[in-house]
């Protein structure tokens, strides 16, 4: 062998040691350090709630109907972890097709009801972090011309451009209808729906991404006063016929009015890890480090990033597929292929949890693609908590998403907030 060949040989042999004791180093990294990972399954609720009615919502059931529409679902992680077991605790509650109980769940497993007036995403997210909305955020309830005409006006001033849309409406399809319009006249599109929002598209073609986010903070200033919920940036590509909506989606969050439990975390010195649209949902309150993933799979090889690269502290994902791509647009096939997708993801995940970490899956509300409509459903959300050796417990019905925000401060040692109860101490073997 050459002296080249022998240098290139030797080289590669280090190199090979040297990722070796890398994966080592991580191994040992992980073994001193305690996460607590909380997963939202944007949309994925689980039956209607008590006051469904009072939302136009009785009947909604996210995941049961999505079961029987597709003739079962194939979710082996989620069901291991106890998620047909959780529909027999709800009072009108009905099994998930393909998704039976099992006899010895991995996870404890429950149902949380929002106490919080609303069925949005900020909203349950706001609840899921330790608040209570009430009364909830400004509605613009007129199916059209929506917006009060003040509101219209000065954003019009500052921007520099007009306003078309002003309804209620699908984004999808407004976008479809005027899509070509805005791109001839530089207009913006302005709609809403049935939640707390006011939604800013414009074709990147026409009007920059940065102007188009620049819009977003004037009309998040204005909607301030109104106690708006979400200012959101809504930008598409393409031409008539065409039209698709990019990962540049940005939501700005009105200011919450008390600390979330991100806020009292980073406060006493525990990292918060956010992950896909979480940072603009909690108004960048209380984040140590984010990295804005635009869909489910992104946000997924974000949770393992900081696994395996992080130590101490708190991952807070939101996953974001079901809702925006399949709930809204009404397509039950393509929502339970992204159900079954997430529950792969968590068969390889689970395995990366060390002894000392907890794992949280819910939902911040109901958005069943079978029922009317295109809005969110107001619905009890599932509630799977998973720690490594420990078995599942039957957690309840919990009065209140901020539970899990109160078990989040239980699970760091921090001083308990003023709302919620720890779920983790139902838990017969634990012990902290």
């Amino acid at each position: 062998m050459s002296f080249h060949g022998y240098w290139k040989n030797l080289s590669n042999q280090w190199k090979k040691i040297h990722s070796a004791f890398h994966a080592l180093e991580i191994v040992f990294q992980r073994l001193d350090t305690m996460k607590a990972v909380l997963i939202i399954l944007d949309s994925v609720g689980i039956g209607e709630a008590p006051d469904a009615a009072d939302y136009g919502d009785a009947g909604s059931a996210t995941l049961p109907n999505i079961g029987n529409a597709v003739g079962g679902l194939e979710l082996p992680t989620l069901q291991k972890l106890g998620l047909g077991n959780i529909p027999h605790l709800l009072p009108n509650g009905r099994p998930i097709k393909g998704c039976p109980a099992v006899e010895k769940p991995l996870a404890s497993f429950g149902a949380m009801q929002e106490v919080s007036e609303g069925k949005d995403t900020v909203t349950g997210h706001w609840e899921i972090a330790g608040l209570e909305i009430n009364p909830g955020f400004h509605l613009f309830t007129k199916k059209t011309d929506s917006f009060p005409p003040e509101l219209i006006q000065e954003f019009e001033s500052q921007t520099g451009r007009k306003l078309i849309g002003n309804r209620q409406a699908s984004g999808i399809a407004i976008i479809e209808e005027l899509g070509e319009e805005q791109i001839r006249t530089g207009a913006w599109i302005c709609y809403t729906s049935a939640d707390s929002v006011f939604q800013i598209a414009a074709n990147v073609d026409a009007i920059p991404l940065e102007e188009l986010y620049r819009a977003c903070g004037i009309a998040r200033d204005l909607c301030d006063p109104l106690k708006v919920g979400r200012v959101i940036a809504r930008p598409f590509k393409g031409k008539t016929g065409s039209f698709e909506r990019t990962e540049d989606r940005r939501d700005y969050a009105y200011t919450p009015e008390e600390p979330l439990i991100t806020e009292r975390l980073v406060k006493t010195g525990i990292p918060v890890y956010g992950v896909g649209k979480i940072e603009d949902i909690l108004a960048h309150r209380g984040i140590t480090k984010s990295i804005h993933s635009g869909n489910t799979e992104e946000s997924e090889k974000v949770v393992e990033q900081f696994m395996q690269t992080e130590g101490d502290g708190f991952i807070f994902a939101n996953f974001i597929d079901f809702d925006m791509l399949y709930g809204h647009r009404r397509d039950p096939q393509g929502y339970a292929a992204a159900l079954k997708q997430v529950d792969q993801w968590l068969g390889k995940f689970i395995p990366m949890l060390g002894n000392d970490d907890l794992l949280i899956l819910t939902a911040d509300h109901g958005n069943d693609p079978t029922f009317k409509g295109t809005d969110h459903t107001r619905e009890f959300v599932p509630l799977l908590s998973y720690r490594p050796g420990e078995s599942g417990e039957c957690l309840g019905i919990r009065n209140g998403f901020y539970d899990v925000a109160q078990s989040i401060s239980s699970f760091f040692g921090l001083s308990p907030i003023p709302r919620g109860v720890d779920f983790l101490m139902q838990s017969n073997n634990h012990e902290r």
